[in-house]
């Protein structure tokens, strides 16, 4: 078998009751939903378990929901031995990776993302900022009409190169407007976003001005496991590395179909997504259709990826 890599969703992955069935069942898990209510003084588990799915969607409670999920079902896996070679994670889920990576404490990261989404939220006022998704376009092209979008008040960058064929802009209403309208022109087919603000892009930088002061309270060490850097796709592990490309991240295009390929170059071939729903899964199978995914969020999921991965059964009789 090659090498495994955990991956790690980032927002738009979250639902409400994510993660419930896991704290009946293994006190690992259950810990880490006490730990983020207790570190964030706040009931975030009841939003989690319960919602309603419009105080989830809320950046600052979905950023601290799908690491803390994320953080609960990979506990449950450790349990079972199973270890990556490398970790990486979509956007706000390099948080998740850096916990598994062991740089980052769960505790602080979990304090970290609850401020990165208050920032972000606070960094652009409502209705200013959108993203929307560009189907069946070339990169190069779209990244030349962005530029010449990008004048005087209206802006507008590629934020997400998720896989082939699929790259997300984001920037101001304007900006994201005439962006889509000359690609539509070109042939592409454009989805405007249902998000808060214009992640990724340059009207973030106030945040990551202000996020540094966060990080700068957090402890963060040398990755015992090599982490995959959204803003380059190349492998890091110092902690001074790992802080810098935290701060850039926020207003940098995430490098998902280039963080895939790097993976495979390193010799992976199993892809274990952690946490809720598949969407990482999907795209690393637009990468590569003969990767292994293997998406794990609740019990069952995990018991077939164990079975899978480690040949084990907790059935004797199988």
């Amino acid at each position: 078998m090659g090498k495994i890599a955990f991956l790690f969703p980032g927002q738009g992955s979250q639902f409400v009751g994510m993660g419930k069935s896991l704290i009946h069942q293994e006190s690992s898990a259950k810990a880490i939903f006490e730990k983020a209510d207790e570190k964030l003084g706040m009931n975030l588990s009841k939003i989690i378990f319960e919602g309603p799915e419009d105080i989830l969607k809320k950046t600052e409670n979905t950023q601290p929901a799908l690491l803390t999920v994320s953080t609960a079902v990979l506990e449950v896996l450790k349990q079972h031995g199973i270890t990556p070679d490398f970790v990486a994670g979509h956007s706000l889920g390099e948080y998740s990776a850096l916990v598994a990576a062991g740089s980052l404490s769960f505790e602080d990261a979990v304090y970290a993302v609850r401020n990165r989404g208050l920032l972000m939220e606070e960094a652009v006022p409502a209705g200013v900022g959108t993203m929307a998704a560009v189907i069946g376009f070339d990169q190069e092209r779209l990244e030349a009409i962005t530029a010449e979008v990008s004048t005087g008040d209206e802006s507008v960058q590629v934020a997400n190169l998720n896989c082939p064929g699929q790259i997300v802009i984001s920037g101001t209403v304007g900006g994201v407007e005439k962006a889509s309208a000359l690609a539509k022109e070109e042939g592409a087919k454009v989805i405007p976003l249902q998000v808060s603000g214009p992640f990724h892009s340059s009207l973030m930088k106030p945040a990551a001005e202000k996020f540094k002061e966060i990080l700068d309270q957090v402890a963060i060490n040398d990755a015992k496991t090599p982490v995959i850097a959204n803003v380059t796709a190349k492998s890091i592990t110092s902690k001074e590395d790992i802080k810098h490309k935290l701060i850039e991240q926020l207003y940098s295009p995430v490098r998902w179909e280039e963080t895939v390929r790097e993976l495979m170059e390193q010799g992976v071939d199993t892809f274990v997504e952690i946490g809720p729903g598949k969407v990482l899964s999907g795209l690393v199978k637009k990468v590569n259709r003969r990767a292994t995914v293997i998406a794990v969020g609740d019990l069952e999921t995990i018991q077939s990826a164990v079975e899978k991965l480690k040949g084990e059964s907790v059935d004797a009789g199988k």
